[in-house]
């Protein structure tokens, strides 16, 4: 039998779970204990008390079908019902109405018992408050009715048992959950670091808890001290190799500033500059968002502000819908390198471009749309990757770029924890980048 659907319903946080793994056993065992118990005790010890208490309605019964006329089957009631405590109505006035409460479980063995015990027995009542049982059954002279105190023929603390059961199982269940979590606050404590550092933020975070949480949290900060130091490494690598060359480029330029105006020393700045954007453009993908750390930051002033900046520049850029209040924990910097990054794309490849933020619950939404011709969902995983140009299928009116303008801002996008998303604009036609930051 395929149980998957039961998936929907269950917990999916380390808490309700471990809680899970403790309450099932442990209402299982209740559940079992009680049946047990009222199966094999309860009902038995009812059973017999019943069967000890017909013998006296039996002898009674017999007395009354012994007497010579209703007189004397009076006379030996009244003497008789008072020491077997015993109320006997004869003749019946009116019948008794059959009657059993659905959880009356040991009801059940009551009634079995007395049909079973005292033949001529006809309706049985057992009453709603369960305190007296009432039943007819025929004799001599006809019907009569016999009442006689619950107590009698049922166990009085049955329930305790059941009661102590519980209030135990609940006891152990506490103490146990707050043991379980004292074991995984550890583990919780190293999730929310890992997540952390996937967002790009460094938290505090010390091993603890049971040896295997403590092996892993141990391998979870050199794992975290290896990529620090191969990050800074690289952007270290990267910033002085630029700034070597950096040097010899200068000395290009002043040189190519001596020469004279003409069409081949035209081409020489012009690949001079070329050569000097791709530096710049490398050593921005190279540096990242390592040496900013993370503020709350409104992302609705960081944008506007970026499309009045691209207004003063020349650029064609609108701002869009703003939707949701609020401040988000980011590198406003890096998310500005990579928002203009993403512009610049948009006016390189179209006309006019715009910018949309939505902000929501769980998830800050940066969109950048424009009306160029796109990429196509084939290339859209390739063009995220570092020096990747597709420019064969895009505008070319406009310079071809270094292929890292899409790198960079996914590169920033993933370092907080989110991801840049590449689809079609609906209203422009062209390409619809999307940021998505997680709150």
């Amino acid at each position: 039998m395929n149980f998957l659907w039961l998936k929907r319903y269950l917990p999916r946080g380390l808490y309700g779970r471990a809680a899970l793994i403790l309450l099932v056993p442990i209402i299982a065992i209740q559940l079992i204990v009680s049946a047990a118990f009222i199966q094999r005790y309860f009902a038995d010890v009812t059973r017999q008390m019943t069967s000890n208490l017909t013998v006296d309605l039996a002898f009674l019964l017999t007395e009354i079908d012994e007497a010579p006329d209703l007189a004397g089957a009076r006379e030996r009631i009244a003497r008789l019902s008072a020491p077997l405590m015993v109320q006997v109505t004869l003749p019946v006035e009116s019948k008794v109405e059959a009657y059993r409460a659905f959880y009356d479980l040991s009801g059940i063995s009551v009634e079995s018992t007395l049909r079973a015990r005292l033949p001529g027995v006809e309706a049985v009542n057992l009453g709603p408050d369960q305190q007296v049982v009432q039943f007819d059954v025929a004799t001599r002279y006809g019907l009569a009715q016999m009442a006689f105190s619950r107590t009698r023929v049922s166990a009085s603390n049955p329930h305790q048992l059941l009661v102590i059961m519980i209030f135990a199982g609940i006891l152990l269940t506490i103490i146990s959950y707050i043991f379980l979590r004292n074991q995984l606050r550890p583990i919780k404590r190293l999730s929310a670091a890992a997540e952390a550092f996937g967002r790009g933020r460094t938290s505090e975070y010390h091993p603890g808890g049971a040896l295997e949480v403590r092996a892993a949290g141990n391998a979870f900060l050199d794992m975290r001290q290896r990529i620090e130091r191969q990050m800074e490494q690289r952007t270290l690598l990267l910033s002085g190799v630029s700034h070597d060359l950096r040097t010899p480029l200068t000395r290009l330029k002043l040189g190519l500033s001596l020469i004279g105006d003409d069409a081949e020393t035209q081409d020489l700045r012009h690949d001079v500059a070329e050569m000097e954007a791709l530096i710049d453009a490398f050593l921005d993908f190279a540096r990242g968002d390592a040496t900013e750390e993370p503020v709350l930051t409104d992302p609705y002033k960081l944008v506007r502000c970026i499309v009045q900046d691209a207004g003063r520049s020349g650029q064609t850029v609108a701002l869009g819908k703003l939707e949701g209040r609020g401040e988000v924990l980011m590198r406003p910097v890096a998310i500005r390198r990579a928002v203009e990054n993403l512009l610049g794309n948009a006016i390189r490849y179209g006309k006019a471009a715009r910018v949309s933020v939505t902000l929501g619950d769980k998830a800050l939404c940066i969109s950048i749309e424009d009306d160029g011709p796109g990429i196509p969902k084939d290339q859209r995983e390739r063009a995220v990757q570092p020096f990747q140009r597709l420019d064969p299928g895009r505008n070319q009116n406009k310079g071809s770029g270094v292929g890292l303008g899409l790198a960079i801002a996914f590169d920033i996008a993933r370092n907080h924890g989110g991801s840049l998303r590449l689809g079609e604009s609906a209203e422009m036609g062209g390409l619809r980048a999307e940021i998505v930051l997680p709150r």
